[in-house]
């Protein structure tokens, strides 16, 4: 049987320091993570599982590394962290899968009904994958070279699923232990000393069957690298796409391919891979603030009401109202929407920003006063945004008259490209990257990428 890897979120060194992940209560995601990751390790080993307990001082990049420098084939690997929202009405508990491998959604529905039956307290936040996280992927879940999963407990910002961590943290650790052995025992290793034998797969490339076959490995497509340079991608520079080689060809994991701005779909049926190269979406103009938005205002409304169902009750309109009030001013429509989108939660809202103020993108007053700004419409709420961006993005004048309370305050034109509203816009560093990974989201839900 495999070995498991348990990585306790948090609590390693990183660019800022030591890491203790979200605090909420009196305590740190890094405590609580490792005090749940030493009861699941005592209760597998009690089963007979060989477990490999991650070192705590690690940072994210370390543990991947400490993990692939050991791992054998039939390993598997859980990390858990301890999730915080803006609202602390959030709650639940989940698991991230590595995207398009049923496989993987499958062996994560394993972890997660193993905690839910022993912890049916807590509500079902459901299997996603890591393209639906807020970076867009989950490094953990991607570069890990056995299959991986990356579990959140709970939300520690929320004062019932915290009660529930710190007083029934045996029946968490019980549970995830019944998930992770239920998970382990359908990983058939083989022989360890024999070379695997991996599932030939069919490859699509935009609409074209290529006459080159990719196979299957633990569940996830892997296309031989000379196509990558048929694409025009360019992977020396690219350490953490995975290649393995397999009977004198070098494979590349499909999936990674996203980051260069390919589509990745996988169809189960005729078992086949399909790449599509961003037609319609330039590599050089995706993050470019002041340009052409793509998306129809009915993929805008279908985006938005696949990630949530009630989103447009109240806002019916919101697709026609971005892309209306971004040409007027000259700015990307599917960007704005995109921020809107992350800032709102797919207007779910939640924090100090109600639904009726209107305010899509976080918007403050004059003088630095609690509250976030008001707009008596969505219409003008929406102006308002494009205005902000606008400010950052561009030196041009307003076309419309000024609704947005904060435009005379921007330096105008410091931040044209979405990576540089990162500690500007928000004191999240990686703001940008997060609205790249929902556009990204949203060209893939439309099929324009």
């Amino acid at each position: 049987m495999g070995r498991v890897f348990l990585s306790a979120a948090h609590g390693g060194k990183e660019t800022a320091g030591i890491d203790p992940g979200s605090m909420a209560g009196g305590t740190t995601e890094a405590r609580e993570m490792i005090l749940l990751r030493d009861l699941i390790l005592t209760e597998l080993r009690s089963r007979s599982f060989e477990v490999l307990s991650v070192p705590d001082d690690l940072s994210a990049k370390q543990t991947i590394d400490w993990i692939n420098s050991r791992v054998r084939r039939g390993d598997v690997a859980l990390e858990i962290h301890a999730d915080a929202a803006s609202s602390p009405a959030v709650r639940g508990a989940g698991v991230f899968y590595i995207a398009n491998n049923d496989e993987r959604k499958s062996n994560a529905e394993l972890v997660l009904m193993g905690l839910l039956r022993r912890v049916p307290q807590l509500p079902n936040r459901g299997v996603k994958a890591d393209t639906n996280s807020g970076m867009g992927s989950l490094a953990f879940c991607r570069q890990i070279q056995a299959p991986a999963l990356l579990m959140q407990v709970g939300f520690l910002s929320n004062p019932e699923d915290r009660d529930l961590l710190q007083n029934r943290r045996r029946d968490f650790a019980a549970g995830i232990a019944d998930g992770l052995a239920a998970w382990s025992r359908t990983v058939d290793p083989g022989s360890e000393d024999s070379e695997p034998t991996y599932p030939a797969i069919n490859i699509n490339i935009n609409g074209q069957k290529y006459s080159e076959q990719g196979i299957l490995v633990d569940g996830n497509a892997y296309i031989p690298i000379d196509l990558a340079d048929r694409l025009q991608i360019d992977l020396s520079k690219a350490p953490n796409v995975r290649r393995i080689t397999y009977r004198r060809v070098v494979y590349v994991k499909a999936i990674e391919l996203r980051e260069f701005h390919i589509s990745i779909s996988w169809d189960s049926t005729s078992r086949t891979v399909t790449l599509r190269s961003n037609l319609v979406i330039c590599s050089g103009q995706v993050d470019k603030i002041m340009s052409h938005g793509n998306a129809s205002e009915v993929q805008l409304q279908i985006f938005l009401k696949n990630n949530n169902e009630n989103a447009l009750a109240k806002f019916p309109d919101i697709g026609k109202l971005y892309r209306e009030e971004a040409a007027i001013e000259g700015v990307n429509y599917d960007i704005a929407f995109c921020q809107m989108c992350v800032e709102t939660g797919f207007l779910r809202f939640g924090g100090d920003i109600k639904l009726e103020q209107n305010n899509f993108a976080g918007l403050g007053t004059i003088g630095g006063g609690s509250e976030a700004a008001s707009f008596e419409s969505a219409r003008i709420g929406v102006r308002a945004h494009i205005q902000h961006l606008k400010a950052y993005a561009s030196l041009e004048p307003l076309v419309q008259d000024v609704v947005d309370p904060r435009f005379r305050f921007v330096t105008r034109g410091i931040a044209p490209l979405l990576s540089q509203l990162s500690g500007r816009w928000s004191a999240d560093l990686n703001y940008g990257d997060k609205i790249i990974a929902m556009l990204k989201r949203l060209y893939e839900s439309a099929g324009l990428m």
